[in-house]
């Protein structure tokens, strides 16, 4: 008769625990960000714009959705995360929102397609984009808005702020808001730029008439020698 073999106590509840763990797990849900209901633009030749660079915090690159704590630190969430690049999230909110705003299906991406020239360039930089379960979402951003001439025609910082119930998923809501809320008063500083005056084209530099010689001064003429006549004649001997 066989009998099957003993394992020790503390395997067995090892397993146990193991499995218990198992069963126990909880996936991580995955977040993006909120755009909203951004209107179709419909103008295909409406205002020019470049958007971007768009360069977002550090802190903000990487996959972790962070938690604001009371005391300022920030902690990894640990019940979410976002799903995928954070930074492509903004980038295409802000697109879609500005050109709906600007009702303009030429609204691109920096570096933009080749031969594509812009009314206006948008230099975008996002300094703090977070929340925490008792800390509101807030926005920190300031934009530069540089038209055909290269010249800068608005410079401006910005600081916006959410309230939200305090779940990952209301956190997150927030903060797309406070992004819709940026592209919307983006979009009311491009309008006035829409009708600049186009750039008279370069007119090609006409030369100076050659300046014509002095004449040299006439050499005085020495007067010919002309023959005297006389009535005297000459004798020969």
């Amino acid at each position: 008769m066989m009998t099957a073999p003993r394992l020790p106590l503390f395997l067995m509840l090892a397993g146990l625990l193991g499995l218990a763990g198992c069963s126990t797990h909880q996936p991580v849900s995955l977040y993006q960000l909120d755009s909203g209901s951004p209107a179709q633009p419909a103008q295909t030749a409406g205002m020019a714009v470049l958007l971007g660079p768009v360069v977002v915090a550090d802190y903000l690159q990487r996959e972790t959705l962070l938690q604001r704590q009371n005391d300022g630190s920030l902690q990894g969430s640990t019940d979410g995360r976002w799903a995928g690049s954070l930074s492509s999230d903004i980038n295409q909110l802000m697109l879609r929102q500005v050109a709906g705003q600007l009702d303009s299906q030429r609204v691109v991406l920096a570096p933009g397609p080749s031969g594509f020239t812009p009314d206006v360039q948008v230099l975008l930089t996002i300094t703090r984009l977070d929340s925490g379960k008792s800390q509101p979402a807030i926005l920190d951003a300031q934009w530069r808005l540089i038209d055909r001439r290269g010249q800068v025609r608005d410079n401006r910082i910005v600081h916006l702020q959410e309230e939200h119930a305090g779940t990952t998923a209301s956190q997150v809501q927030a903060q797309g808001v406070l992004l819709q809320h940026l592209a919307q008063q983006l979009s009311v500083a491009l309008k006035p730029l829409a009708n600049q005056p186009p750039i008279a084209e370069a007119q090609p530099r006409k030369q100076a008439p050659a300046q014509a010689k002095p004449a040299a001064p006439e050499k005085p003429k020495m007067p010919m020698a002309t023959p005297i006549r006389t009535d005297l004649e000459v004798f020969r001997f």
